[in-house]
């Protein structure tokens, strides 16, 4: 089971959003390459970040940051946040960023998601955020009329490499993932599945282990705020 310590970013700063939602958000002391210092001093291998200014602008605007990240800590790290095109993903590809999360962009245009897997092998991930069986998009703003396990057969061959499965509801809550939705999407998913959104304990992880197909966890808020302790997370990092 890998760890996925989280990192959002936005204005510079480590922040958490509840819900996806920009006007409910917790910022952090700790700058994005600092907390990414701590996860490698703690023994962590992997990081998944999320580039907020990029989700609304469509932009890499914290390209500089992760790049740092990636060059000083030598960790395995996706990134996602409004990456809408081939270049985008070339300049994180170009900088070590292990996977690209294809979110909105692949959602709206599969046929892009489907030629970015051919042209960038075993380097993109599709990151599906769900709410009530829904997909969303556009930063959760939209909610799109596609289901999400009727979209995941129809590019379930299209090569992604990981899949990242987020149920809104439950993001920032701390009240578990939707285990019973997510295994659901692991069962027919061609691609190994993280589990994304409301993980609030160690014993979360330990469930998630029993689930097929489950690649690894990202864990956020419970890290930020204390409820799960890095040397307790680490220990379940595999």
């Amino acid at each position: 089971m890998k760890i996925f310590p989280a990192i959002d970013i936005k204005d510079k700063k480590c922040v958490r959003l509840v819900k996806g939602d920009f006007e409910n958000k917790t910022e952090y002391e700790m700058s994005p390459v600092e907390q990414a210092g701590k996860y490698k001093d703690h023994g962590f291998k992997n990081l998944h970040i999320v580039d907020l200014d990029g989700a609304l602008t469509g932009e890499t605007v914290n390209l500089d940051i992760i790049e740092n990240i990636v060059g000083k800590f030598n960790l395995k790290v996706e990134v996602g946040g409004g990456i809408r095109n081939s270049d985008s993903i070339q300049k994180y590809i170009d900088v070590g960023v292990e996977k690209v999360i294809l979110g909105s962009a692949a959602i709206k245009d599969k046929n892009f998601l489907k030629k970015v897997c051919e042209k960038f092998s075993n380097k993109i991930a599709l990151g599906l955020d769900a709410k009530d069986g829904y997909l969303s998009v556009s930063g959760w703003k939209e909610k799109s009329d596609q289901l999400t396990l009727d979209y995941l057969k129809e590019v379930n061959d299209y090569g992604v490499s990981r899949l990242i499965y987020t149920d809104i509801n439950r993001d920032g809550m701390k009240q578990s993932p939707n285990f019973y939705e997510t295994s659901k999407v692991a069962d027919i998913s061609n691609c190994p599945v993280v589990i994304s959104g409301g993980v609030s304990s160690i014993d979360d992880i330990k469930k998630a282990k029993g689930f097929k197909n489950i690649e690894g966890v990202i864990v956020g808020k419970a890290i930020y705020d204390g409820d799960i302790k890095l040397e307790e997370l680490v220990r379940e990092d595999a």
